[in-house]
Parts: structure tokens; C-alpha cells; sequence
């Protein structure tokens, strides 16, 4: 691919922000498939370190360059680096350890109604009624999913601890998503490197309270596979076509995209792990998607924009 076609390919959100969404799906299917050989604090851990260490190389030159912008922006910095790198991942493969792969996928769909809601809530981007009623639609659905449609299960408040875990985690990547605007003005290359570091490093302490008290990773073939994975596509890969992708359309319209993570992950949980479709699942399906549609309006996941600046 010469030059010409990258500059091209980095233009194009709907392409960047689709690939993001379909290796974060793989990842989930990584996370719940490995959860007996790899604890989870392990598995994030060895994930951004590998990540760190990979990315190193290629953002060096433009650290080096952004040195004295990044070390005036250190409070955001560690900010996004806590809900987007370290909290997220830790809290949905710890998540993944109690609940299935189809239902994470399922909450992870209210992801997008919840980088609306926090827009509003701390930028006060305007929201309409049709919007506000996607929300409540949307959220409806996605408590029938994490109470497993037994409503005894919500009125004794006894609830799936991963799922719970699972909905931590999405509330903190729409975080992510929404304080991207205030990121500072730095090289992508240089973004992720700083975040991904701070982010690993933050884990250090949990991974060795993990490794002392409860188990430990043991490297062979498959976790060296699934560590690997994990490493490169959903973390290099997908967090700089995310990234880049709000920064074209916004975080609004990127967060759209999401709602294809049950498309992409509830296939592959079926094909891969050998996972069941529940009846609680369609319920909760026939709630979201409706109130995808309300909350989007006129956002349309695939139609093109124009939009190329920054949010």
C-alpha cells in the first residue's frame, strides 16, 4: 500500500471504526476462551505490556517530539489512560470469568447510548426526546439481558457479578470515548504509547496481588497465541482506528459502530465456543435495536460524512 492509499485508508471513519469494532469482538471471544489458562488481571496486563512494548518502536520518534506537549497534559493523560486502558479491559476479562461471552457482547451494546447520554451530561451536546427515548428503550433491554429475564433476580438485587463487571467496564470505555475531545494535541503513535504505558503500569500491582494470592500465568503455546492476539489487533489495531475514527466523526457518531460488537461477537461465540442463543437474549435484542434506531435519528451507522475535524 503506497502512501497515497494509507492517507486515504486514515480518512475513511466507517472502514477504521468497523475493524476496530470486529477485532474488540475477537477479543471478548480471546478473553472467554482462555479464562481457565490465564487469570484475568494476568491476561490485560501481559496485553498492554506486549502492546507498550510493540507500539514503542513505531511511536518513538514522535514521543521524542511531544515530549514537553504530553508532560503538560498529564492529568488527562492518566485519566484516559485508567478508563480506557487499565479499568475496561481488566474489569470485562474478570467479567468474562462469570458470565458468557453472548451476554457481554449484548451489554456491550449499550455502550453507545451511554457515550450519548455522558456527552450530554458533560459537554450538554444536545439530545432530543427521540434520543431520550432511545435510551430508556435501550437500557430496558440491555437490564432484561443482566437480570437473565427473571425479575425475581432484579427485585432481590442478586445480579450476575460478571455482568456487573461487564457493565463497569462499558461505562468506563463511554467514558473514554466521551473525554477523547480533551486528549492533547499530540501524534496518534505518540497517544497510544503514552496511555498504553501508563495503562500497564497501573496493573503492575494487581497483576502481582493476582500472581501471589490466587494463580498465575503459565506461557505455552495457547496463551502465548492468545496473548499475542490480544496484544497486537485488539489493542494496537483497534484502539487507533477507534481513536482516529472520533476524531473524524465525534465520539457520538463513533460510538454507533459498537452496535455491531453483537453482530460480530454473537457469531463467533456460537462458531467458537459453542455458545447458545437464549430466549432473554431476543427479548433483550428486541428492546435495543429499536432503541438503537431512536437514539441514532438521523446518525445512521453507515452513512457517509463529510465531517474531518476534530470533536
Amino acid at each position: 500500500m503506497n502512501r497515497n492509499n494509507r492517507s486515504k485508508f486514515f480518512h475513511f471513519p466507517n472502514l477504521l471504526l468497523t475493524l476496530a469494532v470486529l477485532f474488540w469482538s475477537g477479543n471478548f471471544i480471546v478473553g472467554r476462551a482462555v479464562r481457565t489458562d490465564i487469570p484475568p488481571v494476568a491476561l490485560a496486563f501481559w496485553r498492554w505490556a506486549g502492546a507498550s512494548f510493540l507500539v514503542s518502536f513505531l511511536a518513538w520518534p514522535h514521543l521524542k517530539q511531544d515530549w514537553q506537549v504530553i508532560k503538560a497534559h498529564w492529568p488527562i493523560l492518566i485519566l484516559l489512560s485508567a478508563i480506557g486502558v487499565a479499568s475496561f479491559n481488566t474489569l470485562v476479562y474478570t467479567g468474562l470469568q462469570w458470565t458468557i461471552a453472548l451476554n457481554a457482547f449484548l451489554i456491550q451494546a449499550m455502550m453507545p447510548v451511554l457515550i450519548v447520554l455522558m456527552s450530554f451530561l458533560l459537554f450538554r451536546e444536545k439530545i432530543s426526546f427521540r434520543q431520550i427515548g432511545g435510551v430508556f428503550l435501550s437500557l430496558i433491554g440491555a437490564l432484561a439481558i443482566i437480570i437473565q429475564g427473571n425479575v425475581r433476580t432484579l427485585l432481590s438485587l442478586s445480579l450476575n457479578l460478571g455482568d456487573l463487571l461487564i457493565f463497569l467496564a462499558v461505562g468506563s470505555y463511554a467514558g473514554y470515548s466521551v473525554l477523547l475531545r480533551k486528549r492533547p494535541p499530540i501524534h496518534s503513535l505518540s497517544f497510544l504509547g503514552v496511555t498504553f504505558v501508563i495503562g500497564a503500569l497501573m496493573l503492575v500491582p494487581f497483576y502481582l496481588w493476582e500472581s501471589c494470592l490466587f494463580r498465575s500465568i503459565h506461557f505455552d503455546d495457547r496463551t502465548l497465541l492468545a496473548v499475542g492476539y490480544v496484544a497486537v489487533f485488539p489493542s494496537i489495531v483497534s484502539y487507533f482506528c477507534y481513536n482516529r475514527g472520533v476524531e473524524l466523526v465525534g465520539a457520538n457518531r463513533a460510538g454507533l459502530f459498537l452496535y455491531l460488537m453483537p453482530v460480530f461477537g454473537s457469531l463467533m461465540a456460537i462458531v467458537f465456543l459453542g455458545e447458545s442463543f437464549r430466549w432473554f437474549h431476543g427479548i433483550g435484542i428486541l428492546m435495543i435495536v429499536p432503541g438503537i434506531f431512536l437514539a441514532a435519528g438521523s446518525q445512521y451507522p453507515f452513512k457517509k460524512t463529510q465531517r474531518n475535524k476534530k470533536d
